[in-house]
């Protein structure tokens, strides 16, 4: 699969999986005779969880970090976790944030009545 191929799979773009790959967050990205890039399933796996972490807030570092702990196979496995453990309670207390600012908006927009006929009741 090509970068372009690779880009709609896992819902990142181009330039980002490049990005991403400069950074080292990538495994080593095997290459055809022509030059380019060939994404295995293994790694569109990879890259859609990047895609999933970005997505959901989690700051580059914490990123660059999971993804050098990735490296290092089995002995970084404990770190990863626990990153994506205090990223999963980080996003639990942003949904309640944003139930709060739901449940404040509902009573506002309750506030001011229904319209009819272009007249607030």
């Amino acid at each position: 699969m090509k970068i372009a191929e690779a880009a709609t799979a896992c819902g990142l773009s181009a330039h980002t999986i490049r990005f991403y790959e400069k950074s080292g967050m990538l495994p080593e990205i095997e290459r055809g005779q022509d030059g380019h890039r060939r994404f295995s399933p293994r790694l569109i796996e990879w890259l859609t969880l990047l895609y999933w972490l970005r997505e959901t807030g989690m700051p580059l570092a914490k990123m660059q970090r999971f993804a050098a702990l990735a490296k290092m196979g089995e002995q970084g496995v404990a770190e990863r976790r626990q990153i994506l453990e205090d990223h999963s309670a980080t996003l639990r207390a942003r949904r309640r944030a944003i139930e709060k600012c739901e449940n404040v908006l509902a009573v506002k927009i309750a506030s001011y009545g229904r319209k009819t006929d272009g007249v607030a009741q």
